[in-house]
């Protein structure tokens, strides 16, 4: 029922900036958190960033102070705002859906490579 699309991923030199979008289609419930992840090849998927229905926000401590999570609901948009990319920044990025039943809806995914 609930589709979400990841956009906005790409090539990027070090210290440079890009802004992911995660589309949702379908019903979704207030209660919810909507998170991003990051996976590289071969290595344990990793939570960057969640915002509560509440508006809490958290963050990996590894991205803290350059990466920025928001929401419009209204338009079922998610944005992860990442500046100063490094390249251990490289990874497929996805948006996420969790509901309080543990349900979860996942995105496709899109690669952001930091490289020079």
């Amino acid at each position: 029922q609930v589709n979400l699309v990841e956009s906005g991923g790409g090539l990027v030199q070090p210290g440079g900036s890009l802004t992911l979008s995660c589309a949702a289609s379908g019903s979704i419930p207030s209660l919810v958190a909507r998170n991003w992840y990051r996976q590289v090849p071969g290595k344990q998927r990793e939570l960057v960033a969640r915002l509560f229905h509440d508006g809490t926000k958290e963050y990996s401590n590894s991205v803290k102070g350059r990466f920025t999570v928001s929401a419009d609901n209204a338009q079922k948009k998610l944005y992860l705002r990442m500046n100063n990319l490094k390249p251990e920044d490289t990874a497929v990025y996805y948006c996420n859906i969790r509901r309080l039943t543990g349900l979860e809806h996942w995105g496709q995914g899109t690669q952001v490579t930091v490289s020079s």
